[in-house]
């Protein structure tokens, strides 16, 4: 069973890393994408938006995909989709095109990031201590390999179809060959779990939807302020660096750059401190770090104060995401697989949140004051970080680890 585990959790690495690859060709490439079908500013923010609430659409009908069919199934079909969606990208002539294939990325993407997740939740359950941000350290790994692929292919003036080509002939064979070795949380694992949880959700079933939600709440909000955090730096940490603080057009690609390697640094290590100090701790830590960078990136002097800030805003945020999903494991173990569904929605929402947000405030009122709110959103979850407080007596079917802090003593994602 150890050796099934191992393999599971390699494939599924390997399948969060291939994600982190595809996006960032995706989202890097934009202007390029915007030439080659001649989409105009005022157009582009309708495609892109597009993406996530599709995403999100993807995600919900996974919840009911996951009643029928195992996880690993759903994502051993949604991958691949990705990918082809992603060269239909590169290869395709007329605007139309265009839409149909973000329309399937965003909708196998939805189903892609709530399968990934579900299975992460489920081994994680299975090996009794923290594993998520591992998994999420390798999707950022694939997000450094996939926009240094795309500074490649921009520096070489590579058409989009000969970045995209070459990486999906080597990662669509490899996702299939590894998705033999998914690890659902099936046989005696998802059953005892059911088991043991057959009573709670009896009683839960009594009950309006909206309890179920109530308690999923305090994750929603945690997921969807980190999100809005992140989309902050990711559009607008270049602007901000040149137009606000005066850094030169080379300088201003620095910080977005520093944040992901900052962020597989953080996530790197992050399974270590959840399993020494308890997740909790480590939620409370990372809050208050990202809270802190966007202070420093608010009243920055200058283009390196203001690259320190974002570092600290990579480190910090790095930890929520992953350990939000983990949480709401916890608190659902005999339906982890729904939880996390609902729960991905609010990536989405987030992301789709932040840079208007950040944009609007910015022209109203000035980009300095725009970068305190997501500092004020990010230190909120210093007072959601009880959420993330194991529940011993929601585990069980075998599956306790005595003194994980992560998991809990009795004991499904990203």
């Amino acid at each position: 069973m150890t050796e099934v585990l191992r393999r599971g959790r390699a494939s599924l690495a390997f399948s969060f890393f291939t994600q982190g690859v595809a996006f960032a060709l995706l989202v890097t490439r934009i202007p390029a994408i915007q030439d080659r079908y001649g989409v105009s500013d005022a157009l582009l923010p309708a495609f892109l938006a597009a993406v996530p609430v599709l995403a999100g659409v993807g995600s919900v009908a996974t919840e009911r995909l996951v009643k029928r069919i195992p996880p690993s199934r759903v994502l051993r079909w949604s991958q691949p989709v990705v990918l082809l969606a992603l060269l239909g990208v590169g290869t395709g002539e007329r605007m139309a095109g265009l839409g149909v294939a973000l329309a399937v990325f965003g909708l196998a993407v939805g189903a892609l990031d709530a399968s990934m997740n579900m299975l992460g939740v489920s081994l994680q359950r299975e090996y009794g201590r923290s594993i998520m941000l591992g998994f999420h350290a390798v999707y950022s790994l694939g997000g450094i390999v996939g926009a240094s692929l795309a500074w490649a292919g921009a520096h070489w003036h590579l058409a989009l179809w000969v970045s995209y080509l070459p990486v999906v002939l080597v990662l669509l064979p490899a996702v299939l060959v590894g998705s033999r070795w998914y690890v659902d949380a099936d046989g005696g694992g998802r059953e005892a779990v059911l088991e043991a949880t057959e009573a709670t959700e009896a009683t839960e079933a009594e009950r309006s939807g909206g309890v179920v939600f109530k308690a999923l709440l305090p994750l929603c909000l945690v997921m969807t302020f980190a999100y809005i955090g992140d989309s902050t730096v990711s559009n607008w940490s270049a602007k901000y660096l040149q137009d606000v603080l005066g850094g030169s057009e080379q300088m201003a690609t620095v910080p977005y750059n520093v944040y992901m390697v900052t962020t597989l640094l953080g996530r790197a290590i992050g399974d270590l401190g959840v399993r020494r100090y308890g997740a909790v701790a480590v939620v409370r830590v990372g809050a208050s770090v990202a809270a802190a960078g966007f202070a420093v990136v608010a009243v920055a002097p200058g283009a390196w104060a203001g690259t320190g800030g974002f570092t600290l805003v990579g480190l910090g945020l790095c930890v929520l995401v992953p350990q939000t999903f983990a949480a709401a494991g916890r608190l659902f173990p005999g339906a982890s697989d729904a939880a996390v569904a609902r729960l991905n929605v609010f990536n989405y929402v987030g992301f789709l949140i932040g840079s208007p947000l950040v944009g609007a405030l910015g022209d109203a009122w000035s980009y300095r004051g725009a970068m305190a709110v997501p500092m004020v959103l990010v230190l909120v979850t210093f007072g959601y970080a009880r959420s993330f407080t194991p529940q011993p007596d929601r585990y069980g079917g075998g599956h306790e680890r005595p003194r994980t802090a992560d998991v809990g003593r009795g004991s499904n994602g990203v």
